[in-house]
């Protein structure tokens, strides 16, 4: 039976994230699927804020209805890229999909100190309502905001809407470091040296906790490793026994 490769995209991201290394596959005896998780590509978003768990959850109903037999246990490897880390790492532990292999590419859960810049931005994002509709500043809103998020780096949440943004602080709220001791599945770790999104130091973390990891850096790279590096990612899932 022909093992299934799923493929998480990051925050922002869709399934297109993937075209480079479906074409690094091409040929294999692997089946891959890429879903655009809801709030980004052509899923709608949910109704209401989302956790980490609720994408798990939403990617293993997602999985059964794509490919019922993986309830028969049929191998599934899974690959999360960013935020699409966090999930398969959730999705890995709950034990509702038969996981043989863990990718993990640049991947989110690393929890650190906002930096002070941060936290000032989106404490003035929330109230920032307050303060430009003062009578006299109600027209130097758009271009105050734009400022305000240029300033403090954090688009993904200007571009997002009220319930996504929500969802994103929820989701990265949540610290993954007492998750990783308790991954006992292969597992392989792929990084760009220059991320400046998870820096390496993240990546170097969840080799030293999870038991038995194996740890790809790529000079040079920035936090899109899984487009950067397809061929040597394909290269790698390729090298493990797919048949099972």
């Amino acid at each position: 039976m022909k093992p299934v490769l799923v493929c998480l995209h990051g925050w922002g991201g869709s399934k297109e994230s993937f075209t480079e290394l479906r074409a690094a596959l091409q040929g294999k005896e692997i089946d891959i699927l890429t879903p655009d998780l809801p709030g980004f590509g052509s899923t709608p978003e949910p109704k209401e804020p989302w956790t980490v768990d609720d994408y798990a959850q939403w990617v293993e109903r997602w999985l059964q209805n794509q490919k019922p037999e993986t309830k028969n246990q049929q191998p599934v490897l899974l690959l999360g890229h960013s935020h699409g880390g966090r999930i398969a790492i959730k999705i890995a532990l709950r034990g509702n999909v038969p996981v043989s292999h863990l990718f993990l590419c640049a991947s989110a859960g690393i929890k650190h100190p906002r930096h002070v810049k941060r936290v000032i931005g989106l404490t003035l994002a929330k109230t920032g309502k307050f303060f430009l509709a003062i009578p006299g500043l109600r027209a130097l809103a758009p271009l105050g905001r734009k400022l305000l998020y240029k300033l403090v780096r954090v688009h993904d949440y200007e571009r997002a809407s009220p319930v996504m943004r929500e969802t994103l602080i929820r989701v990265t709220s949540e610290d993954f470091r007492k998750y990783l001791r308790e991954i006992a599945i292969p597992t392989d770790i792929f990084w760009g040296e220059d991320d400046r999104m998870t820096p390496l130091s993240d990546g170097q973390y969840m080799h030293s906790q999870i038991r038995g990891s194996t740890f790809h850096t790529y000079p040079s790279v920035r936090h899109a490793v899984h487009r950067a590096r397809a061929r040597e990612i394909a290269e790698v899932i390729s090298s493990k026994p797919l048949q099972y």
